[in-house]
């Protein structure tokens, strides 16, 4: 009978820089699943003089790696494959970002993996968030080091499973000056350079988000996905009325203390004109929501609860700002006030009034 094969499974463990433990953590988990009876190989090891990383990968075996011959020096790297033809259920790769020696088969080491997965073998890798192709220019104005080892984002968004490897800026200072990381003659450059603490904080932060995001687009994919938002959104409702420059202040801070993304929406009505002075006012919004890095969306529908609903909806909104009634108690009571009607429409969307001085320049 014919079979198709099944692609091996891919789990990334991730970090906000060297020395804190993805390898170490790698090796543990094989350990564990050696236990169990899993046919656990190394494919490729880097301890990098670490002698806890070393010691770890005792008792689990190591497939040799291949000699290239290159301007008279030998140099090693992974046998892909050697590891296809052992065929063992899972094999470790250290360093997913790894450019090969020029001559290898492959240019890059995660090519190497996805080969190795095609063939239905499991595969356990370890990366840094630097390495990640869409953070690079990011990573260089943070850390003044331009990161020349890249992938591209999808090798992380198609991983099966991504844990990250995470710990303060603080411990990893200290195992960096106890030598756990570097040799000693590195390791005040180290400090001075990548490993201030500035750094770590926002590569941290970084790695952190990553994961958090590849988390919520996967639930965004599922038929409950719309109601998991691990990140914060802020929408700001904005109309004709001047208050809404005040909203959108107001909102723009929110997001600034979320370090949230910024909404702002404008729904007009498809039988209302605006007036020359309401469009310069809208227009006003727009660019003020431009100057904040924010996204303006336009809108046209006679609903504007429903439509400020749909627009929440589609950008996984959290947070939404609008602004106090204008109206009269009366026509509160005949026709029932945005507020109400958006507190009946949204669910887990936390909804902040901004009361406001009323002022008369608009009908709506």
């Amino acid at each position: 009978m014919n079979y198709e094969l099944r692609r091996g499974k891919h789990k990334i463990f991730i970090g906000m820089a060297p020395g804190v433990g993805k390898t170490y953590r790698m090796l543990e988990e094989a350990h564990a699943l050696k236990q169990e009876g899993i046919d656990v190989v190394i494919g490729l090891l880097e301890t990098h003089g670490r002698k806890e990383t070393a010691d770890k990968a005792t008792g689990l075996e190591i497939i040799p790696r291949q000699q290239i011959v290159r301007g008279g020096l030998t140099l090693t790297e992974m046998d892909t494959d050697a590891i296809i033809k052992r065929s063992p259920q899972l094999v470790l790769v250290d360093e997913l970002a790894h450019t090969n020696v020029p001559g290898s088969p492959r240019e890059k080491r995660y090519e190497d993996v996805e080969m190795i997965l095609a063939t239905g073998i499991d595969v356990y890798s370890t990366m840094n968030v630097q390495h990640l192709e869409s953070l690079n220019d990011l990573v260089a104005r943070i850390t003044s080091v331009v990161v020349r080892e890249r992938l591209p984002d999808r090798i992380l968004e198609e991983a099966d499973e991504v844990v990250v490897i995470d710990v303060t800026p603080e411990t990893l200072q200290e195992r960096l000056l106890e030598g756990k990381i570097y040799a000693p003659q590195k390791i005040q450059q180290a400090l001075d350079n990548f490993f201030q603490r500035r750094n770590l904080i926002a590569l941290r932060e970084l790695a952190l988000r990553e994961v958090a995001d590849s988390v919520e687009e996967e639930a965004a994919s599922t038929p409950n996905g719309k109601f998991c938002n691990i990140h914060e959104r802020v929408l700001v409702c904005v109309s004709t009325y001047p208050n809404s420059v005040q909203l959108l202040r107001r909102g723009a801070r929110l997001a600034g203390y979320m370090n949230a993304p910024l909404y702002v929406v404008f729904v007009a009505h498809p039988e209302r004109f605006l007036t020359k002075e309401e469009s310069l006012h809208i227009d006003t919004c727009e660019k003020l929501c431009k100057e904040f890095e924010g996204t303006f969306i336009r809108v046209t529908d006679s609903n504007i609860a429903k439509a400020i609903a749909q627009v929440a909806e589609k950008y996984r909104i959290t947070q939404i700002v609008i602004g106090e009634s204008q109206r009269s108690r009366w026509q509160i009571l005949v026709k029932g006030s945005l507020t109400q009607k958006l507190v009946r429409l949204l669910k887990n969307i936390d909804l902040h009034i901004i009361a406001t001085e009323k002022t008369p320049l608009a009908k709506r």
